[in-house]
């Protein structure tokens, strides 16, 4: 049996912990279920046939920058303070987050928040297949909803532009770290996103982000996480940047990072959707 990793409210909670605590009334909970289009699953559908009770729908793609062309940037803080007080989360409110996958697009939400300066939040371990594995049920009753205020204070330590991606790459002041799989960040196959060339950022190490995970979808122990990080030529002295496909398992590495107790990290959020896009960026191909 996987022994799972202590409960901490600030990153990670087991579906234990979810149970003892439902009926918390300054709890929250979040479906945060994303999938790439090949995935052939609708989210918000498979919300509408079961969900943890009292959780609301968070979607990734609509709370976001509509304006930007790179996909579910981070959103306005008018945009995301509306969209929070909609459903009826705000100050003073624990509040976890969850998906479809075990862990995949959760740990977006959790990083998204934390941007906003929210530390309350936790990703639910293993996400909906485990809590369903464990016994707990579900429901397709909707949340009951009261508007709340939100305090947002931006964090913009815990994000980075490309132009602050190019200069960490040429000074080589961060370790960039590229959550895809290997074959991608090798450059080895093609791009999911047409348009985009094939390899990496010069000088970034790979930490394929399922290499954190359990069988089960629950992230791994703490020692365990470390060695990956150090194994894959991490120095964990320097500060972090973490990037991938689009923002979304850059924030897998994020949650790990921040359970090792390495706190000087950020994510690229333009991410490869961004850097493959354009031509005079450098990228590189093969083994990091």
């Amino acid at each position: 049996m996987t022994k799972s990793a202590p409960d901490d409210p600030k990153t990670l909670v087991s579906t234990d912990w979810l149970s003892e605590h439902l009926k918390d009334p300054d709890l929250r909970i979040f479906d945060a279920s994303w999938y790439l289009p090949d995935a052939g699953r609708d989210a918000r559908a498979e919300f509408e046939k079961g969900h943890i009770t009292g959780a609301r729908f968070f979607d990734i793609d609509e709370i976001s920058d509509l304006r930007s062309e790179l996909p579910h940037t981070v959103p306005p803080v008018e945009k995301f303070m509306s969209r929070m007080r909609a459903m009826g989360v705000g100050d003073g409110h624990q509040v976890v987050v969850y998906d479809g996958s075990g862990l995949f697009s959760a740990a977006r939400v959790w990083w998204l928040f934390r941007l906003m300066g929210q530390t309350n939040i936790a990703v639910l371990d293993g996400g909906i297949p485990k809590w369903i594995a464990d016994g707990h049920k579900t429901t397709k009753t909707p949340a009951t909803i009261r508007d709340r205020h939100m305090t947002v204070k931006q964090r913009t330590d815990l994000v980075k532009d490309v132009t602050q991606v190019a200069r960490a790459a040429k000074l080589k002041d961060h370790n960039i770290v590229d959550a895809r799989a290997p074959a991608r960040f090798r450059g080895e196959t093609e791009e999911p996103r047409e348009g985009l060339r094939s390899g990496h950022i010069p000088g970034s190490r790979n930490v394929f982000y399922q290499d954190l995970l359990n069988a089960d979808g629950t992230m791994k122990q703490a020692n365990a996480l470390r060695t990956i990080f150090t194994d894959a030529g991490v120095d964990m002295q320097k500060p972090i940047i973490t990037t991938c496909g689009s923002g979304v398992t850059a924030a897998i590495l994020s949650l790990a990072l921040e359970r090792i107790g390495k706190t000087d990290h950020s994510l690229y959020d333009g991410s490869w959707s961004e850097w493959g896009m354009y031509a005079d960026l450098p990228i590189a191909t093969g083994a990091a």
